[in-house]
């Protein structure tokens, strides 16, 4: 997989200032290239079948497996989260946290629809605003990547209208950063990725 964009929406600074999170970064930054379809090809490959109709397109979910492993070798939590005694986040609400000297870093990959995006970016800016949380991640689809996906899945062109908004959250001193993933290749020869509890789905 590749990252096509990022977006620095709160405290921009901290990318280049943090060491913590600069490593934190480089983290994520492999965990999303190493992602790959079909799992274990060394790239990702989409079957090219637009989601708009039922039961056509691709399924969300699988995508970010190789993420979430390739995390975890990284010291990264992921499932199985602790409390970190918001009143907002609770153990298992995110895709992956790290804790370095007490800090935390906060990561999702987005897997839901747009409103589902919405809420998952509400849930970190509350966390950070309650939490000694250092930075957060999210990813998102590309505009060109959601065509295949699950129709109206979140995606970076429908976030894009509010960054100017969630540049004025206040009482915020972690830093905020959107990663926006696509795939490498498309071919009619990979297979498409499972949508629900189908395949290799999560149930």
């Amino acid at each position: 997989m590749k990252i096509v964009e990022t977006y620095d929406i709160i405290n921009p600074d901290l990318f280049t200032k943090n060491k913590i999170l600069q490593e934190a970064w480089q983290q994520v930054e492999s965990a999303v290239l190493a992602t790959d379809w079909p799992h274990g090809s060394g790239s990702f490959t989409i079957y090219p079948e637009s989601g708009k109709k039922s039961k056509q397109g691709n399924g969300v979910k699988p995508i970010k497996v190789p993420c979430m492993r390739f995390l975890q070798k990284f010291g990264w939590q992921v499932e199985k989260l602790p409390n970190v005694g918001s009143s907002v986040l609770k153990t298992g609400d995110l895709d992956a946290l790290k804790r370095v000297e007490n800090q935390f870093i906060l990561f999702e990959w987005e897997t839901g629809n747009i409103s589902s995006s919405h809420r998952a970016l509400n849930k970190l800016f509350l966390t950070m605003q309650e939490t000694p949380t250092i930075g957060a991640f999210l990813v998102v689809p590309s505009d060109n990547l959601k065509v295949y996906l699950t129709d109206r899945i979140g995606n970076i062109g429908e976030l894009r209208p509010y960054f100017k908004l969630w540049q004025n959250i206040p009482n915020i001193k972690g830093a905020m950063r959107i990663v926006v993933a696509e795939h490498d290749h498309t071919s009619f020869d990979v297979p498409k990725i499972p949508k629900g509890k189908d395949g290799m789905a999560p149930k």
